[in-house]
């Protein structure tokens, strides 16, 4: 199963913040903001300070990707 940070970059563009400015409210490194725009894991500690930075929920983030879906 996949992850994909799709939402948090809408949520970002809504808000009108860049990853920059991310980066600065929720004090992540810049190798865990390289992991999300590549489509990795990061940490649950990494999504709760980008949550809480963003007023939002996990599932407004992040959304898993089923790649054995069967019809």
């Amino acid at each position: 199963m996949q992850v994909s940070y799709k939402k948090l970059w809408k949520l970002l563009i809504d808000k009108n913040m860049k990853k920059t400015d991310l980066q600065l409210a929720t004090g992540i490194s810049a190798g865990s903001l390289a992991k999300l725009g590549k489509n990795e894991t990061v940490s649950m500690d990494t999504l709760i300070r980008i949550c809480t930075a963003l007023s939002c929920d996990v599932g407004d983030i992040i959304e898993f990707i089923n790649e054995n879906k069967i019809d």
